[in-house]
Order: C-alpha cells, then sequence, then structure tokens
C-alpha cells in the first residue's frame, strides 16, 4: 500500500509545486523508494489540449496518450517514471464523468452532489494504482482558497481519513517575500495561506517557503509555532541557477528527511545522489557553448516549448557544452529577411504548432539552415514546413503547402503536400478522424513505432532501426509526394510499420538536417538525453569550432 504525500501551494501560483513535487519524487528515489506523481487540475478543461500554449504552456503527451499539464514533463524528468493517463485530471474530467454516470442511471436516482459524488470521483482517481509504489505525490493545481479547487481540497481531507493513520502527509509550499524598505523576510502570508488551509480541515505536515533571501532562525521559529509545525519541518526553498540543483538543494535542506520523519520511517536509508551531482557538474562546468535558434510562434511565452528547452539542455549536458537558446518570432520573417535574424547561430531548430500564423517564416528558416549547412532540427510541424520547403524550392511543386492552411482560409491554395490524417492503425485497431470532429483528444496521440531505414543519419543516431516516440498531430506528410521528394534527394528515413505515414526526412548530403513527425523532447531527461537531441547539439558543437 502506497504512502501518499499531498503538496498544496499558497499566497501566489507559480510558486513551483511542481518542480518542488519532482524534486522529491527524486530525492526518495535516491533513497530506493518507488514513486509515481499525480497532478490535479481544478480547471474545468476536460484536458489542457484544446488551451492556448500563451494561457497554459505546452501540452506534455504521454505514452498512453493523454494529453496533460507540463508539470508532468517535470515529474518525467526528475524521476524517469513514465506518465500515464491516470497521472493527470481536470475538475472537467472529474465532472464530466459524474455527469455520463448520473446520465446512465449509476447513482440509482440520487441527487448528484460535489459531496459525496465529485469528491468520491476524485478520491477514486487518487486511488488508482495504491499497490504499485512506495509513495504517490499527489500535487494539487492552483492555491488554497481557489473556489474551484475547493472540492479537490475536500477530497484529499477525506482520503486521508479513509487511510489508516500515519499513511498520508501534507506539503504546503509558500511565498516569504522581502521588503526591501523595512529589510526583513514577512511571515505572514505564510501564516494566513496556513489558516486557510486549516480551516478546510487540513493541517501542513510540512511547510516549504519559497525565498530569495536566507530565512533567519528567528523566522522560521515563527513560522514553526504560529502553523502548528515543528521548526525542522520548515523547509526552505531558495531560488537556484538551474532546475537541476533542486533535489541537491532540497536534499541539503532536509526535505527529504523531513518526508520520512512525518511517516516515522527510521533508519532511513541513505540516499544514492551520484546521478544529481553528475547533472549539476554537467549544467554548471560546461566546456564550451553552443547558440540555437527557435524558430517559433509562441514565442512570448517560454513554457510553450518547455520541454523542448529542456531537451536542448540535456543535450547540452550530454556533449558537455551550454546551450544559449534564443527565441525567434517566425512572424517577423513575413516582412524581414531571415539572414540577418539566423546569422551566427550553430543550430536551429523549428518546433511544433497549429495554424497558419508564423508558417512562411518557418518555411523560410528551413530553407536558410538548409542552404548554409546549419543544423536543423524540425519538429512536428518543423519536419512539414521543411517537406513543403523542399517541394517548392528543390522539387519544383511551387504551390506546395498544407491542407490545414486551405481548411482555415476556406479556400483550395495550395497542393497539399500535408494533409488531415484521416485514419490510421492504432495497436491492432483502425482510428478514423474527420475534419469536423471535435478538437479535444482527436489527434493522434501517444507513443507509436517507427521503423528506421538503415544506414541513413537517424538509424545511426539512435543505433537501432525500431523505435516509438510520443506523436501529438492531425496533419501528415502525404506519402504520394514520397517519390517526387527523394528524387530531389529528400530521404524518406523513418516510416510507420505498414510503410503509409512519414515519420522521419532527412537531407543526407547536410551535415545535420533531420525532420520528425513526433516530439522527441517529450521523452528526454537530464541523467537520459534524447539521442536526437543529443546528436544535434554535437553538431552544433562542431559547427561552433568552425565559425
Amino acid at each position: 500500500m502506497a504512502r501518499y504525500i499531498f503538496i498544496t501551494g499558497g499566497v501566489v501560483s507559480s510558486l513551483g509545486k511542481g518542480l518542488a513535487s519532482a524534486a522529491l519524487g527524486a530525492l526518495l528515489q535516491a533513497r530506493g523508494f518507488s514513486v509515481r506523481l499525480r497532478k490535479l487540475d481544478p480547471y474545468l478543461n476536460v484536458d489542457p489540449g484544446t488551451m492556448s500554449p500563451f494561457e497554459h504552456g505546452e501540452v506534455f503527451v504521454t505514452d498512453d496518450g493523454a494529453e496533460t499539464d507540463l508539470d508532468l514533463g517535470h515529474y518525467e524528468r526528475f524521476t524517469g517514471v513514465a506518465a500515464r493517463n491516470t497521472d493527470s485530471v481536470s475538475s472537467g474530467r472529474i465532472y464530466s464523468t459524474v455527469l455520463e454516470k448520473e446520465r446512465r442511471g449509476d447513482y440509482l436516482g440520487k441527487t448528484i452532489q460535489v459531496i459525496p459524488h465529485v469528491t468520491n470521483e476524485i478520491k477514486d482517481f487518487i486511488g488508482i494504482g495504491d499497490d504499485e509504489v512506495d509513495f504517490m505525490l499527489c500535487e494539487i493545481g492552483g492555491t488554497v482558497g481557489d473556489i474551484e479547487g475547493l472540492p479537490f481540497f475536500e477530497a484529499i481531507r477525506q482520503f486521508t481519513h479513509d487511510k489508516p493513520r500515519g499513511q498520508c502527509i501534507f506539503m504546503h509550499l509558500t511565498l516569504l517575500p522581502y521588503l526591501a524598505a523595512s529589510g526583513e523576510l514577512k511571515t505572514k502570508p505564510t501564516q494566513h495561506s496556513v489558516k486557510e488551509l486549516q480551516s478546510i480541515g487540513i493541517a501542513p505536515d510540512i511547510l516549504v517557503c519559497r525565498s530569495e533571501h536566507p530565512i533567519p532562525e528567528k523566522e522560521r521559529e515563527k513560522i514553526a509555532l504560529f502553523c502548528n509545525v515543528r521548526k525542522e519541518d520548515v523547509v526552505a526553498a531558495y531560488d537556484l541557477k538551474s532546475i537541476y540543483d533542486a533535489p541537491l538543494a532540497y536534499h541539503a535542506q532536509g526535505l527529504d528527511q523531513a518526508v520520512l520523519d512525518a511517516f516515522s520511517i527510521s533508519p532511513a536509508p541513505k540516499p544514492d545522489l551520484s546521478v544529481w551531482q553528475d547533472v549539476s557538474d554537467r549544467v554548471h562546468n560546461p566546456e564550451g557553448e553552443v547558440k540555437v535558434a527557435i524558430v517559433g510562434k509562441y514565442t512570448q511565452l517560454e513554457d510553450a516549448y518547455k520541454s523542448i528547452a529542456e531537451a536542448l539542455t540535456h543535450g547540452g549536458m550530454a556533449n558537455r557544452v551550454k546551450v544559449k537558446v534564443e527565441w525567434v518570432d517566425a512572424e517577423i520573417f513575413d516582412t524581414e529577411d531571415v539572414a540577418p535574424h539566423l546569422e551566427g547561430f550553430h543550430a536551429i531548430l523549428v518546433p511544433g504548432g497549429f495554424g497558419e500564423r508564423g508558417t512562411e517564416g518557418k518555411i523560410k528558416a528551413a530553407q536558410y539552415a538548409r542552404e548554409n549547412k546549419v543544423p536543423y532540427l524540425g519538429i512536428c510541424l518543423g519536419m512539414q514546413m521543411a517537406v513543403i520547403e523542399a517541394a517548392r524550392n528543390v522539387a519544383n511543386i511551387k504551390t506546395a503547402g498544407s491542407e490545414e492552411f486551405d481548411h482555415e482560409a476556406g479556400k483550395k491554395r495550395f497542393e497539399p503536400v500535408v494533409y488531415h490524417l484521416k485514419e490510421w492503425v492504432q495497436g491492432n485497431a483502425k482510428v478514423s478522424r474527420k475534419v469536423g470532429d471535435d478538437k479535444g483528444g482527436t489527434m493522434r496521440l501517444g507513443a507509436y513505432d517507427a521503423a528506421l531505414t538503415a544506414g541513413t543519419r537517424v538509424a545511426e543516431v539512435y543505433g537501432t532501426t525500431a523505435i516509438d516516440e510520443r506523436h501529438r498531430h492531425r496533419y501528415e506528410v502525404d506519402i504520394k509526394y514520397r517519390d517526387q521528394l527523394e528524387d530531389a534527394g529528400l530521404v524518406f528515413s523513418g516510416m510507420s510499420p505498414d510503410g503509409k505515414l512519414p515519420e522521419i526526412v532527412e537531407w543526407p548530403e547536410h551535415p545535420w538536417f533531420i525532420g520528425v513527425q513526433f516530439h522527441p523532447e517529450l521523452k528526454s531527461k537530464p541523467f537520459d538525453p534524447h539521442p536526437l537531441f543529443a546528436d544535434f547539439i554535437r553538431a552544433a558543437k562542431e559547427i561552433s569550432r568552425l565559425v
């Protein structure tokens, strides 16, 4: 039976609950325990799949095809435990399930209420896989006091009473603001946050206090006294130069020991932190620097490309270099020349996205990389734009474009080298989709196998000809253009097992030019960099030595 750790937040959002949860998971693993991490989000969307990246950041996709909060990416990167559909839930999904049961008559005519029906559904979700791991870490999105979060707080309160005593603890993240005028940290916001939590029946066992300045012993004692926790359970969370310092920093502050003490686990197994010491060493002691341009359309919010930015960092770790990322808005190429904006970069990455805005700029970025021999990695839409560029400028298909953009414009403007994917094989079943289907959850989602052509660059990079990667897209490169494009020199080096869907393209005469239909960034980790990102940065490192 798992022990449960519920992580809540107060005062303000974006304090780093996801990072704290992930780092704690990594520390418990370092002591020999197995862990699983979950995110409970109070928003009413069924999942973040239809939310704008400007609203919510990136959508993280699991192997089993769930579209989830980006915090699950942190969980995977720090623990290496592959997230599942049962590791993320929203209020929208909970209420949808309850209402579906009501329509079927599952409640036998009862009046449906938040308590017990909604809270029971939440508790059932939390308890999935109870016997699979030693520790289950459940993060509650938002902050205590949010009206939409109340059913989740009530559910975890009830859940702890349903379990044997000592089976669950609460960890609460708060802010200790520093007032420069008075030169002191203020504990009152933390006190009020804890008071709010206590008013709904939850008493925190551990307080993690985010602060820009060291917490004096007097303030630590004050927090412990007024928040009814031991002084040893007031853990400081300081700003870090790298998120990958978090496990070591939290260990130094005694977070993992405080958790084990709260569960009365004694003697506590000694941690093996060698992996994180190596990660920290690679982050802080690079032996060079490479500059990578990310040419995208959501560049105003870096969280929109969170996994890509982290995967590039991992690629830098693998090559002992610092990766300096610069965000380039693809739309500026609608009116400005590409070269002045991309000169001086050692590599160019064009990420995924939806809609026509900025796509012509991405096509020009792919052309610049191809013609100037700059390493290029195109992901999802970035691959499709590289194929369209090749079709227009090399294979003489002058009106090449995507059916996606014609759908938006309501008329046919392009020869659809990229088309709307209407059916594909998932496992042993055929999946069908129509253009007019609902937007949520209707894409090709999750892990799919791909077969690589022996002797190609990607086969060399992966060291195998059989891979599986995570997808999230509605449009595919049309296989009927393969011969024409390959005659022009673009190689289709990876295909779906049935040979119908292009997965990878590359220019073999180029130093490093690869486009992939999937999202390799979702499987990269600091202690296990994805091979594509590791080799991409290796190629950039070689270019940097020539400049």
